[in-house]
């Protein structure tokens, strides 16, 4: 009797311990869900693109209008996942450290995110001769719109570094997951932009910029500390 009882204490033990692994692994999965829509929604910024995009299709219908829309979308949702997937190719061929990567893609991210603070567009999103040629455009769904205004330098080394410190296939399905989420909620913003424009104003979309800005930067400083620990600079020495 006391061997089927010490069986049963044994089997529930370790049923025990599975029902803590299997919770910490789904507990670590949201997080790192989390962590990767945020960095890459946060980047991509669809909101402040909003006045933009309206000074572009200030000529086009409203059916254009969400046609553009959805080319930059789909732009977008291309560009990243297509570098997410040749991330690791890129190192590769490069001969890149995820260490290097992750602080070159965290120094890019607080540039994007100090002008973010500042309610201004970045410079590493699209310079002003950009902007200006694109006016001249009929259609400007996939350039600039989608890159680099959307899927730009930031946005791509961002998923690349996601994408490189990946620990298993789940992880990169979210990686891809956010991507595609990104590229949704940039279409929905993009497409009701005269709505979202006219109800957040300039005051509301500057707030809302700075404050992405803000959390963009905390990222972007995670980031570094990383890839410097990762590459041995932040760890104890005896």
């Amino acid at each position: 009797m006391r061997t089927i009882q010490c069986d049963t204490e044994r089997a529930g033990l370790g049923c025990a311990r599975a029902s803590i692994y299997m919770l910490g692994s789904v507990q670590e999965y949201i997080q790192f869900l989390l962590l990767a829509f945020s960095s890459i929604f946060f980047i991509v910024d669809p909101i402040a693109t909003i006045p933009s995009f309206l000074a572009l299709t200030a000529d086009a219908e409203l059916d254009e209008r969400s046609r553009m829309a959805k080319r930059a979308a789909w732009t977008c949702f291309a560009v990243l996942a297509g570098f997410s997937l040749a991330g690791t190719l890129i190192f590769k061929m490069f001969g890149i450290t995820l260490p290097a990567f992750r602080i070159a893609g965290g120094l890019i991210m607080i540039l994007i995110g100090l002008d973010m603070v500042q309610a201004r567009r970045s410079q590493t999103k699209e310079t002003p001769a950009e902007t200006q040629q694109a006016m001249e455009k009929d259609d400007v769904g996939i350039v600039p719109l989608g890159v680099p205004m959307l899927a730009g330098p930031g946005s791509i080394s961002t998923v690349i570094a996601l994408m490189a410190q990946s620990s298993s296939w789940l992880h990169r399905g979210a990686i891809i997951a956010a991507v595609a989420f990104t590229a949704f909620l940039s279409y929905w913003t993009l497409a009701t932009a005269d709505r979202l424009g006219r109800r957040m104003g300039d005051t509301g979309i500057h707030i809302l910029t700075r404050f992405m800005g803000l959390l963009l930067m905390a990222i972007a400083v995670q980031f570094i500390l990383s890839g410097l620990n990762a590459a041995g600079f932040g760890s104890a020495r005896p």
